[in-house]
C-alpha cells in the first residue's frame, strides 16, 4: 500500500474536481463510504460529487448530505456534465465497470486518473492506484484506513464517522460477519471521532414500515422453503408479489437473513423475479463459501458469506437450478456446519 498511498497523496495534493462512483442498487457500504470520503475530501478543499447509477434505500436518508447524491438514471445530463468536468475519479465498493452500467461508458477509454477502494474479490485493472483488500469487512473500513494512511485520521469528525460506521454496520450485519480485531479498533476510533452508535443503529435497523412488516410476514409464511438435508432455506418473490405489495428498492433488505436464525441452517437464498431478470442473493454461516455458487451458476460473485447473481431463466427454472446444485456442495455444507458449531 505505501507506493499506492504516495500516488494518491500526489493526486490529492492540489484541489481537484472529483467524482465518486459507486455501484447500482447501492447498499449501506456503497453510500456510507461515498459520503464519508466526500466529507473528508471537501475538508481538504476539493470539489466533490457522488454519482450512483440508481437510487439508495430510504433508510439511509439520515446520513449527512445524502440528498446531494446525483442519481444517473434520474439526472443523466447533470451526471454526464460532472463526469465531463472531473479531473479525478474514485471508484468505491466495486471493481469492474459492469457494476455501474451506462455510467461507465465515457470512462473506459478515458486517461484521467482513477483511484479504486474496494473489498471484493478479483479486481479488474480499471483504476490506478488500486486499494483492494478482500479481507476487510467493508469499503467503509477501507476508506477510514485510506484516510489514516494519508495521515489525516485527525480530520475524521462525527459527520465522516457516522457515514463510515453506518456502512460497516450494514455490511457486517451488525458486527456478525467479516469481523477482525482491526475492524473493532476502527469502530472504536469512529466512536472516538463522535459517532453516536445508538443513533446510527436505530436508523439502520428500526426503519421498517407497516408494508415492509406485512411483506416480511408473507415471505416467511408463504414464500419460504426449507431443504433440511442440505441445511439450506430459500425465500422467493414473484412479479405478482412485487405488484401486490408495491415493493420498492430496500423493502426486501435483510429478508434472506431470517433463514439463518435457525441454528441448523447454513445457507439462505433469496430469489426474486424482476421484469427482465431473476436475481439471487445468498448468505451463509462460518466457512461455507456461497460466492463459489454464485460464480459457478449465476454469473455472480461477492464474498464468502454474502454473494449474489442473476439468471435470465424463469423464476421456477432458476429455483430448480439452485436446488439441483446443492448435492454437489453437500459435503462442504455438512463440514462447515460441524466446524461452525464446534468452535
Amino acid at each position: 500500500m505505501p507506493n499506492s498511498i504516495e500516488e494518491a497523496r500526489h493526486l490529492l495534493a492540489t484541489p481537484q474536481e472529483i467524482v465518486i462512483f459507486s455501484h447500482r442498487n447501492p447498499d449501506g457500504d456503497a453510500v456510507g463510504s461515498s459520503l464519508g470520503l466526500l466529507h473528508y475530501l471537501r475538508g481538504r478543499g476539493h470539489d466533490v460529487t457522488i454519482l450512483l447509477p440508481s437510487n439508495y434505500p430510504e433508510f439511509l436518508g439520515f446520513l449527512p448530505e445524502v440528498e446531494q447524491i446525483v442519481i444517473y438514471d434520474d439526472q443523466t445530463e447533470q451526471a454526464e456534465a460532472r463526469i465531463a468536468s472531473a479531473t479525478l475519479f474514485f471508484l468505491l465498493d466495486f471493481n469492474s465497470f459492469d457494476r455501474v452500467d451506462k455510467m461507465a461508458d465515457s470512462m473506459k477509454d478515458d486517461a484521467r486518473p482513477r483511484i479504486m477502494i474496494d473489498h471484493h474479490l478479483d479486481p479488474q485493472p480499471i483504476a490506478a492506484p488500486i486499494f483492494s483488500r478482500p479481507e476487510r469487512s467493508s469499503t467503509c473500513e477501507m476508506v477510514y484506513e485510506f484516510i489514516d494512511e494519508l495521515g489525516d485520521a485527525n480530520r475524521v469528525n462525527s459527520t465522516i464517522s457516522d457515514c463510515l460506521y453506518a456502512g460497516i454496520l450494514t455490511d457486517t450485519g451488525g458486527f456478525k460477519y467479516s469481523t477482525t480485531p482491526l475492524l473493532f479498533r476502527t469502530a472504536a476510533r469512529l466512536l472516538e471521532a463522535g459517532t453516536d452508535a445508538y443513533k446510527v443503529a436505530d436508523h439502520v435497523w428500526n426503519n421498517m414500515s407497516e408494508k415492509q412488516l406485512r411483506l416480511l410476514g408473507h415471505c416467511l409464511a408463504n414464500r419460504m422453503e426449507l431443504l433440511p438435508e442440505y441445511r439450506t432455506g430459500l425465500i422467493y418473490l414473484t412479479k405478482e408479489d412485487y405488484e401486490h405489495f408495491d415493493i420498492q428498492r430496500g423493502d426486501t433488505e435483510g429478508v434472506v437473513n431470517y433463514i439463518l436464525r435457525m441454528p441448523e441452517m447454513m445457507i439462505a437464498a433469496f430469489i426474486h423475479e424482476q421484469p427482465t431478470i431473476v436475481k439471487l442473493s445468498l448468505r451463509s454461516k462460518g466457512e461455507m463459501d456461497v460466492q463459489q455458487i454464485c460464480k459457478a451458476l449465476f454469473r455472480g460473485g461477492g464474498h464468502r458469506n454474502a454473494a449474489g447473481g442473476a439468471s435470465f431463466a424463469p423464476l421456477g427454472s432458476t429455483i430448480n437450478r439452485f436446488k439441483k446444485a446443492l448435492p454437489r456442495y453437500a459435503e462442504e455444507i455438512e463440514a462447515s456446519y460441524h466446524q461452525f458449531n464446534n468452535q
